[in-house]
């Protein structure tokens, strides 16, 4: 007890008497642990009420009917007055267990109560209520010292107490008997709180105010009707409206009277606050009949309230109160503007009873939970019909919510447009990175180009980009996106001499900006009309410099004018150092790849020959651009007897050497076919060459002869994939053989198969690089390649070829390896076209080879040829007899030439030899020379067979043919 009166007595000795009872109610609520509490003073003798005067932690529900309660009533404050000592009556439902009261007592008596809504069962404990005691006599202690200031005697108790007994002297000295009726000493000290009572007649409209309230408002009591009219006149005008409504409603709703207003004394003209409280009484009918309440002076604490609506009503954001019931208690000018309705619409409506909050998602639900808790809250939202945001915050009071609508939308934009460029800066920084890692990747200078538009335009909003070099004083364009092709002709090779922003560039080694159209006709006006022509209003030319020289410009435009701020300018200096750069390493490398690749396609087949045996088609793609040229390679080679060599070949690896190392293979592979040995021998040859070059030298080949008129293909094969082999009705087979290792790893010797092609059939050769890569292994390529030429064995070979490579290496996608592939349709020699005989081992055989070669070449109407044909078959005829050995064949084969062979059983090879004037012999073989075209000799299985090839139709300055007697030849 002594803490708290020792709390209380601390407080300023001038302080407003309303603030006294409140911190009164809030000691003696906080001592008791009430629920609330509440004081009531006494009215005139006239009234013979009790008026609630000060309420703290009570809900408006339950105090209303404590308004004017009769000196009579069966209640604890009316108990206590009388009995004038502490009176605790037990609640009869609803609120609290009970409520305990003691007297506010003056040197005459008691003159009012405060009292306590308690919670705990039974009556409050003697301590409890000695405290209560104790805190209502420092209240009325103070209350009697703001009426008449008494200088307390040095031995008087220096801490107030109050009496609990009748006749026990108070702290003044004062006694009082219970039941003494009010003295003039009680309206005295209603007069100090500036509380007085009222009593409304409702049907004359006769207002009875006591004298404590006619002095308060400045009435003089001689003068003053009693009439309605003249106590609303004094109620300042901009007030009046609102309090006559609410005056109204709460009397014909029998409700509570609690307003707040300026009043103008009449006396003075001053203004002033009053508070009026009130509660309206119904006669027999339910008709209301009186009206009775208590007003007083709130003026100090009035002002303070009147400057803080005064700021809420005034300022920027929106703000409205809302009371117990929902109801809007107070709005300001902002708030009236976003609810689209006036303060005096407003005032006292149900919030959700305004049609644009029911459109504002989420704030019912939000004010519910707020005002069911005890924490502020407070969320976005946008305002329905405006397109803005606020910030919408809740704020609990003691008698209802707080509404503060701060408009954030500039806010909201600026934060947006920050957040925007702060992800702009992150992905141009991110765009950055990544052209850094694509400028590092980037082989060619189409990479550099590419690389710069994917990664530079989008985040700048650019459209255009050029990427000019300087090469023997001229700019030449190396690549380009978003202009014309006929300005990239018309600026591409322009001299360095002739004034134009890239060349200036280079000469200045400074970048320029130009933001409009206008700005570059203003700098160079010999160029006023490429605005135009190219579509495009902003530039940024950067000057493209690598240690120490300008070796182009970098041209990146803009559809709209573009103003370069000065991050970006920062930006685009960077991009222009890090394709520079890139560049550089890209022309060089455009440089040697051109060579390499120049030098890949000399060493390949410019053609394919265009032979009576077979019609053929083939394809080389190089592996991707990061990738150097590799070994891949292939021809298609005729040989004698109207057959074919077909030969496809990889060297492992890539580079200059790779391809190097191709070249002299095929050169090896041209030379060995012209001695006409058998395909296992050749590549037991070509294995001799790769493996000489080292031991990192690797290569695959496979070498096949076709035979048309056979229609037999031999082959071997070193490491390489088998043909696939294609018969007219769609069926596709691989040959089954031993696979090889690869030349400079194999040991000789190597298997050869054979197998025969039908007329019309396919044969395809491919290297590994068609048909495995990295997500496929070759044994799916093979069965991929296998299911495309089941669907067309019959089409176009260039249509099929391509039909091939798309599927098996789509464009797309960046291939691994180089891929060869070479498809041959196979023909056959009608059998017309042969003619074979067999001769006896005898002189004789040279006349009966001349009869049969000239019947059969009458039959072939080749007339013509019949002498040239029957010396050649003579010396060669003659040349078995003489030096080689039986059985003796002769064949002819009708083609795009005639060629006449003759088989011997011997391997020895005849060769030509110089023959003196004295020889008889050794000018066979230079008349078979000088009478056919070619003339050759190749081994069998059981001997040799040499050949000979004439045009079928003779020059017109060919000089008769002479048989010269005596000429021979060697073995």
């Amino acid at each position: 007890m002594n803490e708290r009166l020792a709390l209380l007595n601390a407080v300023d000795a001038v302080l407003p008497e309303t603030e006294v009872l409140r911190l009164a109610l809030q000691q003696a609520v906080a001592e008791l642990g009430g629920l609330g509490g509440a004081v009531h003073l006494r009215g005139s003798a006239n009234t013979q009420r009790m008026y609630l005067v000060a309420v703290s932690g009570l809900p408006r529900a339950f105090t209303r009917s404590w308004d004017g309660i009769p000196d009579g009533a069966p209640k604890a404050p009316t108990e206590a007055v009388r009995e004038g000592s502490t009176v605790w009556l037990p609640a009869p439902a609803g609120l609290g267990t009970g409520m305990v009261s003691t007297p506010l007592i003056s040197r005459k008596g008691p003159f009012g109560a405060l009292s306590v809504v308690t919670t705990t069962p039974g009556e409050p404990a003697a301590a409890h209520q000695e405290t209560l005691r104790a805190v209502a006599a420092w209240a009325a202690e103070r209350l009697r010292r703001a009426e008449e200031p008494v200088v307390t005697p040095p031995d008087r108790q220096a801490v107030p107490g109050a009496p609990d007994v009748p006749g026990t002297p108070d702290v003044s000295g004062t006694t009082y008997t219970p039941g003494t009726p009010e003295t003039p000493e009680a309206e005295d000290v209603l007069r100090a709180t500036r509380i007085g009572s009222w009593e409304l007649h409702a049907p004359s409209g006769r207002l009875h105010v006591d004298d404590s309230l006619l002095e308060t408002f400045g009435f003089d009591p001689d003068t003053y009707d009693g009439r309605t009219e003249t106590w609303m006149s004094i109620i300042h005008p901009d007030d009046r409206p609102w309090v006559v409504g609410e005056w109204d409603q709460a009397v014909r709703t029998f409700g509570l009277i609690d307003l707040e207003y300026r009043v103008r004394r009449p006396d003075d003209g001053t203004t002033m606050w009053a508070h009026v409280r009130g509660r309206a009484e119904s006669d027999g009918d339910g008709r209301p009949y009186r009206v009775v309440g208590t007003a007083w002076d709130s003026t100090e604490s009035g002002i303070g309230r009147d400057a803080i609506r005064r700021a809420l009503r005034f300022m920027s954001d929106g703000f409205l109160s809302l009371d117990g019931a929902w109801r809007i208690t107070f709005v300001n000018v902002q708030a009236e503007r976003l609810l689209n309705s006036s303060r005096r619409q407003l005032v006292g409506a149900v919030l959700w009873d305004v049609p644009v909050v029911r459109r504002v998602p989420g704030l019912e639900s939000r004010c519910r939970e707020t005002a069911a808790g005890a924490t502020a809250v407070g969320f976005d939202a946008e305002w329905p019909d405006t397109g803005r945001w606020f910030h919408i915050r809740l704020v609990p009071v003691p008698d209802g919510l707080a509404c503060y609508f701060a408009d954030i939308t500039e806010a909201r934009q600026r934060e947006a447009d920050r957040v925007a460029a702060e992800r702009q800066a992150a992905e141009r920084a991110a765009r950055i990175q990544e052209l850094t890692a694509d400028l590092a990747e980037a082989i060619t200078t189409q990479d550099v180009t590419d690389a710069v538009a994917r990664r530079v335009l989008p985040p700048f909003g650019a459209s255009g980009l050029i990427i000019q070099v300087n090469e023997d004083d001229r700019m030449w364009v190396v690549g380009s996106v978003g202009y014309p092709q006929a300005f990239l002709n018309k600026v591409s090779g322009a001299s360095m001499s002739v004034r134009s922003p890239g060349a200036d560039r280079l000469r200045t080694r400074a970048p320029w900006f130009c933001a409009t159209p206008e700005e570059y006709v203003r700098t160079y006006p010999e160029h006023a009309d490429r605005p135009v022509a190219i579509g495009k209003q902003a530039w940024a030319f950067l000057p493209l410099i690598v240690s120490g020289r300008a070796i182009g410009v970098c041209v990146i435009a803009f559809d709209e004018p573009h103003h370069f701020t000065g991050e970006e300018q920062t930006l685009l200096m960077a991009v222009s150092g890090l394709v520079s750069h890139a560049l550089e390493r890209a022309r060089l490398y455009d440089a040697e790849h051109s060579r390499a690749q120049q030098l890949q396609r000399t060493l390949l087949p410019q053609t394919l020959p265009a032979l009576p045996a077979v019609t053929a088609a083939a394809r080389y793609l190089p592996a991707g651009q990061s990738m150097d040229v590799g070994g891949d390679w292939y021809d298609v080679i005729p040989v004698s007897g109207c057959r074919v060599v077909l030969v496809i070949g990889d060297v492992m690896g890539h580079g200059l050497p790779e391809a190097v190392t191709m070249g002299r293979l095929r050169t090896a592979v041209r030379t060995l076919t012209d001695l006409e040995l058998p395909p296992d021998e050749i590549l037991v040859h070509l294995n001799d060459l790769i493996a000489g070059l080292g031991d990192d030298s690797f290569a695959t080949c496979l070498y096949a002869v076709y035979d048309p008129t056979s229609g037999l293909c031999t082959f071997a094969r070193a490491g390489h994939p088998p043909p696939a082999v294609v018969r007219p009705d769609g069926t596709v087979s691989f040959p089954e053989s031993a696979p090889d290792p690869p030349l400079g790893a194999a040991e000789p010797p190597f298997e050869t198969v054979e197998l025969t092609v039908p007329e019309d059939g396919l044969l395809v050769f491919y290297t590994d690089g068609l048909v495995e890569s990295a997500c496929r292994d070759i044994d799916a390529g093979m069965g991929r390649l296998a299911e495309l030429l089941r669907e067309r064995p019959d089409g176009d070979l260039d249509e099929l070829c391509d039909t091939l490579t798309a599927d098996l290496l789509p464009a797309d996608q960046q291939n691994a390896d180089d891929a060869a592939l070479l498809v041959v349709r196979a023909h056959r020699l009608a059998a017309d076209a042969v003619a074979t005989w067999t001769l006896p081992d005898d002189p004789q055989s040279a006349g009966t080879a001349r009869k049969h070669v000239g019947e059969q070449l009458a039959a072939w109407h080749l007339e013509d040829l019949v002498t040239t044909t029957e010396l050649l078959v003579s010396e060669l005829i003659a040349n078995v007899v003489r030096h080689a050995r039986g059985p003796v064949r002769l064949r002819l084969l009708h083609s795009t030439t005639l060629v006449c062979e003759v088989y011997d059983g011997s391997p020895t090879t005849p060769r030509i030899r110089r023959a003196t004037e004295t020889d008889e012999g050794g000018r066979g073989l230079q008349m078979v020379a000088a009478l056919s075209e070619h003339w050759g000799t190749r081994y069998t299985a059981t001997g040799k067979c040499i050949w000979t090839e004439q045009p079928l139709v003779l020059p017109d300055t060919a000089a008769p043919l002479m048989v010269v007697p005596g000429l021979d030849e060697v073995a």
